[in-house]
């Protein structure tokens, strides 16, 4: 197997390296994923994922599931309870801590809870976030290193709200020796987090594990992970359990590996894989943070991602969550359920009554999808290299709409638009430019970095500075398509673009590289 490299690699050798990840000798016909007919792997699953492309128990297991389908997540939320402490292995990029509240990203929590307390706050969470649908077990050690407490919670969870859909987050090391305890509890998606298939690179990423009653370091240690990853998710995928592959990336360590990586969780099953930038802020703590490891750019994650299309589907819009999440991808309401406050409050849990709302909430995501579909059948024949593509920042605060103002945005979604299709590819934090009602003109060029890829950002509203400050970065700020299904309003404002390169009133000008804000300290936010 390939080792590291000193370097990070470059976008053009990941880009040539995209063909040999897509011979069919490789990857089998009848892999998992959205569409499970065989194929490529999209590029975003459940951006176009839907009954049409996929048998429908697997549809039935996605459609509303806001980490296993992208249009879904516009639209339902998700909640991780913190009942899992302990962890049996150690990695560089991880630095749990508990009684935080200011952070954002995985292993952080503000509670630790007992699987009673857990079940407890998630029925009053579904019972005032009717379109909660999924409840995780992600930490903030390993739901597995802590198996009785994180079944637990699923045991009695079932029986008091059994429309939930159950998942949970392990690192691999413990699965086959739970594989028949998940299928009990008819916990049908796993996440396992999978950096490499290769021990000399996991030696890198892991010091140790704790194994067989003692700790384990080195190349041992990552052969032994390796080895119970990939017999956990062939188990699995014998069950016919979801499975998601979450991956961090990290720039000179496991960049040219991804490609194997994807490779092989593709062979075995996997319905998804979720290539992750590593969060190293040194704030945090962790060993690759205090020791100048650094993520990656914006474009180097994604020109990672661009090279695993056509092995495992990919899924590009993960926020990394912390362990007590509550709310749709992108928003924490955590704090609006913490354990005194769920003591005040009269929860009934209604289940006919979250099922009308649920079907509120799809009506309107078949009228985002159909928007998509109206809108790509009325784009105009332009004579346009319809090989170009273009990355557009929108500003939303949820529905898949342009409903946000500039100033209130604390992350954007990424969308790459062309002539034939607007495809979700990501989201960028940022610090909020409005506070308390004015804008801070001291934050303006970190939003800019965050975005400086994108040729255009959409918005509801937007300042004259912050306008002026985008226009000389030559970034468009657009306002006209207020309210508008996102998929919709690119596709227009790419007819527009276009109709003026090919006019000669502007000329079209590839953008720069951006900076990714991952781990932002949400109370400074």
């Amino acid at each position: 197997m390939q080792g590291a490299t000193a370097s990070y690699v470059s976008i053009a050798d990941l880009k040539s390296s995209h063909n040999a990840l897509a011979t069919p000798a490789d990857i089998p016909a009848t892999g998992g994923g959205c569409g499970t007919h065989g194929g490529e792997g999209k590029a975003s699953c459940g951006s176009s994922g839907g009954p049409d492309d996929m048998p429908q128990e697997i549809w039935d297991k996605v459609k509303n599931h806001p980490c296993y389908s992208e249009e879904a997540h516009h639209h339902y939320a998700r909640m991780h309870v913190a009942v899992a402490p302990a962890c049996n292995i150690q990695c560089n990029y991880c630095n749990r801590k508990y009684d935080c509240s200011n952070e954002s990203r995985p292993g952080v929590v503000s509670q630790k809870l007992t699987p009673e307390q857990a079940v407890k706050k998630v029925v009053a969470v579904a019972s005032e976030i009717p379109q909660m649908t999924v409840l995780g077990v992600a930490g903030p050690g390993d739901s597995l290193a802590n198996p009785k407490k994180t079944f637990d919670t699923f045991r009695m969870l079932q029986e008091q709200a059994p429309d939930i859909k159950l998942c949970l987050s392990t690192n691999g090391l413990a699965l086959p020796d739970n594989v028949d305890e998940i299928a009990k509890y008819n916990v049908d998606h796993v996440t396992i987090t999978i950096n490499m298939v290769d021990p000399e690179i996991g030696a890198k990423i892991y010091p140790w594990i704790f194994w067989d009653h003692k700790r384990v370091t080195g190349v041992e240690a990552a052969r032994i992970l390796h080895e119970q990853q990939m017999k956990g998710l062939e188990m699995l995928t014998a069950r016919g359990i979801l499975t998601k592959i979450n991956s961090v990336l990290i720039p000179g360590i496991n960049d040219e590996h991804m490609i194997e990586v994807n490779r092989e969780v593709k062979k075995r099953g996997a319905f998804l894989h979720n290539i992750m930038p590593l969060i190293s802020e040194p704030e945090h703590g962790t060993y690759f943070g205090l020791n100048g490891q650094r993520g990656p750019t914006a474009q180097e994650l994604k020109a990672v991602q661009d090279a695993c299309m056509g092995g495992a589907n990919l899924m590009r819009h993960c926020r990394q969550c912390r362990a007590d999440a509550v709310g749709l991808l992108g928003e924490d309401r955590s704090k609006e359920f913490t354990l005194d406050k769920i003591e005040e409050m009269e929860v009934v849990y209604d289940l006919d009554r979250r099922r009308s709302y649920q079907d509120k909430v799809e009506a309107e995501r078949q009228a985002q999808h159909a928007a998509k579909v109206e809108a790509l059948a009325a784009q105009p024949e332009i004579a346009f290299d319809e090989n170009i593509k273009v990355l557009v920042a929108v500003a939303t605060k949820g529905g898949g709409r342009v409903n946000e103002h500039f100033g209130h945005v604390t992350e954007f979604q990424i969308f790459e638009v062309s002539s034939k299709e607007a495809l979700f590819v990501g989201h960028r934090r940022v610090d909020q430019y409005c506070q308390g009602g004015f804008g801070d003109d001291e934050q303006l060029p970190s939003v800019v970095r965050a975005i400086n890829d994108c040729h255009a950002v959409l918005v509801a509203k937007i300042g004259a500075c912050p306008k002026d400050e985008l226009k000389s970065a030559g970034i468009e700020p657009i306002d006209q398509y207020v309210d508008e299904f996102i998929e919709k309003a690119a596709l227009s404002w790419f007819a527009d673009y276009a109709s003026r390169v090919v006019d000669g009133v502007i000329e079209h000008q590839p953008r720069g590289d951006a900076s990714i804000r991952q781990g932002a300290f949400t109370a400074a936010a």
